[in-house]
Order: C-alpha cells, then sequence, then structure tokens
C-alpha cells in the first residue's frame, strides 16, 4: 500500500455559503477520505435543560442600515 501526501497552498479572497446546518460539510482542498465525528460533552455537568431566555430590547422588523459586524473596505 502507497500512501500519498499532498501539500496545498489555497488562498481564498471570497466565498459564499448559502447555508449550513450540523451535518453540512465544507470542503476545501484535497481529501482521501472524510471521517465523521460528533464530540458532546458535558463540561458543566448540567443536569436538566435550561432555562427560558428572557426577552429583552426591541424586535428587528428588517435589515440593518449598517452591518452588525464591523466590515473593513476592500
Amino acid at each position: 500500500m502507497t500512501n500519498y501526501y499532498v501539500q496545498q497552498s489555497i488562498q481564498i479572497q471570497f466565498i459564499k455559503i448559502g447555508g449550513m446546518s450540523n451535518s453540512s460539510v465544507l470542503q476545501i482542498g484535497t481529501c482521501g477520505q472524510i471521517n465523521t465525528n460528533d464530540y458532546l460533552y458535558n463540561t458543566g455537568g448540567f443536569t436538566e435543560p435550561a432555562p427560558e431566555a428572557e426577552k429583552k430590547g426591541s424586535v428587528s422588523t428588517g435589515p440593518s442600515p449598517t452591518p452588525l459586524v464591523p466590515l473593513q473596505n476592500p
């Protein structure tokens, strides 16, 4: 059996992703095999569901006129 090692340098200037979910796989580059992993840890030792979230502030009714995340000019 022969092992091949591929070394890549990938530079992405812009990427648009329509949607991702917990079971999505985003692959960039070469991969001979993708193994599924799920690591679920209860590091806080919780034994019951979290309390309901409290409503604070106002409800947005459309897109924000300014970005919610600070963006740099290109």
